[in-house]
């Protein structure tokens, strides 16, 4: 049996984590999300009224929750979730940003969309099915996307009977697959969405299960410490003159910066002192990622849109290049070829490229994953996406009309 050390709550700050729910169809994902909103009381009373009266009209004793995450009218007509909710809700520990993405194999891509950001991605199982091809599919989508945290909510349980061994079996075989994507470790859960054991308050039925219910684990992982721990990266969005200074705004997307600082700005090789930093308006003699911060330089330097300031010893500096190779997953639903030319979108920086290689494929077709080989107009200051996920993301974008292609997750080594 797993065993599971619950974090220690941090109470000096309210903080807010981003996660995102995966799970193959009729798991019961919208239903566990619903939950998870009722019993934490996060549904306004219009909101579960709408619900209750939608339930009646289907003939169901008990409101349908899942109606609760399932918006478009679409998708309730249909019973299936189809595009990527997003919802948010808090409780007095934690703020919440919940990406509830389909489950269908044709909507990988919507699930690539809402774990891109996210601190932690639930991958629901349904117990009496355990681990299929789509739940393989969504922890090889975290370990792509290098997801901090990952939960095994094993979903379903009280259909079979609260069964340690049914549970015990699922964790293993998850286990198995989790160690060949190097998935970085993941935290098993028994609920009954349907029922609320394991959701909000701990289950009467699973005595033998020691670790702590759904939201207090959500409301207890560490959260933000990628980012801090992180080299520093400020991409300057916006240069800001006024008088003779120059005020460099953005948001620093990882580590920290200090007044007094040196640092170097990508790709120009330049080097500067910081003097003043600036965060919502106050000067503050350190800034954290992801704070939107204005930043001053000793100097006069040449800093536009696109440019990176970045700070550490010189082994912690991205790397600059115009070939870019990359773990891929095509988006749109017009394929890429080698020899298309397309645009990078990396920070705040876009650049043209052209698709040099695509892992001997002859194309990506929407919901491919695969591998991918640029070279660009003009170098970009990269990281490795296993190093800092905000440097080593990019997307392709067509040139001709502005549409989102594929995303790109830097591979340098």
């Amino acid at each position: 049996m797993t065993t599971i050390n619950t974090p220690a709550i941090d109470t000096t700050a309210i903080d807010t984590l981003r996660f995102a729910t995966a799970g193959s169809v009729d798991d019961g994902k919208s239903t566990l999300v619903g939950r998870l909103l009722h019993d934490s009381k996060s549904v306004l009373a219009d909101q579960l009224e709408a619900v209750e009266h939608a339930s009646r009209n289907r003939g169901q004793d008990a409101p349908d929750l899942a109606l609760l995450t399932d918006g478009l009218r679409a998708e309730r007509e249909q019973g299936i979730t189809i595009d990527v909710a997003y919802r948010y809700f808090a409780t007095p520990r934690r703020r919440f940003i919940l990406a509830d993405t389909p489950g269908h194999v044709q909507y990988t891509r919507n699930m690539v969309t809402g774990a891109s950001t996210a601190e932690l991605a639930i991958v629901l199982v349904d117990a009496r099915n355990g681990v299929v091809e789509q739940t393989r599919r969504h922890a090889a989508v975290a370990a792509l996307l290098r997801v901090p945290h990952v939960v095994l909510a094993v979903n379903k349980m009280d259909l079979v009977g609260y069964e340690e061994q049914r549970f015990d079996r699922i964790v293993q075989d998850f286990a198995g697959h989790a160690e060949e994507l190097g998935l970085p470790g993941f935290t098993p859960i028994p609920v009954s969405a349907l029922v609320g054991d394991n959701v909000v308050e701990r289950s009467a039925h699973m005595d033998w299960y020691a670790g702590p219910a759904l939201l207090e684990f959500l409301e207890t992982v560490p959260v933000g410490a990628e980012n801090v721990d992180a080299p520093a990266r400020f991409p300057v969005q916006y240069v800001i003159r006024h008088d003779e200074v120059r005020y460099y705004a953005g948001q620093l997307v990882s580590g920290a910066l200090r007044v007094g600082d040196r640092v170097t700005v990508q790709p120009s090789g330049e080097t500067s002192e910081i003097t003043g930093i600036d965060a919502l308006g106050t000067p503050v003699e350190v800034a954290y990622a992801p704070q939107s911060i204005t930043v001053r330089l000793a100097d006069q330097r040449d800093v536009s849109r696109g440019d990176m300031i970045t700070a550490g010893a010189s082994a912690d500096a991205p790397t600059l290049t115009r070939d870019v190779r990359a773990a891929a997953c095509h988006l749109a639903e017009r394929p890429l070829r080698v020899g298309d030319r397309v645009l990078v979108r990396h920070t705040t920086r876009t650049a043209k490229a052209i698709v040099r290689d695509l892992g001997g494929a002859t194309e990506l077709c929407a919901n491919d994953l695969g591998r991918i080989t640029l070279r660009t107009a003009e170098p970009l200051a990269l990281d490795d996406y296993a190093d800092v996920r905000r440097t080593g993301a990019f997307i392709l974008v067509d040139p001709a009309d502005g549409a989102t292609l594929t995303a790109g997750m830097a591979d340098l080594s």
